[in-house]
């Protein structure tokens, strides 16, 4: 009974130690992951901000579609409805 005894006391303070570290450190590593973001941020808004304005580039050009229906189903005559 006394093994049990020790072993949820060792437990509880276990608990209590992880909070109170965990109430101290976890608001300063947040700060510095919110920190490099806000750099990280900054930098990416002064790099766009250098780029020369004015200027169209184009990467990729999509290749142009003649239509849906393939050249293989023959050709669309219009027709006329006779009463």
């Amino acid at each position: 009974m006394g093994e049990l005894l020790d072993f949820l006391l060792m437990v509880i303070l276990a608990i209590y130690v992880i909070r109170t570290l965990a109430r101290i450190f976890l608001p300063m590593l947040f700060q510095s992951v919110v920190n490099k973001a806000q750099q990280q941020q900054s930098q990416q808004h002064n790099y766009n901000n250098n780029a020369p304005t004015g200027k169209i580039k184009v990467e990729y050009k999509p290749e142009t579609k003649k239509g849906s229906i393939p050249d293989s189903e023959g050709e669309f005559v219009d027709y006329e409805e006779i009463k």
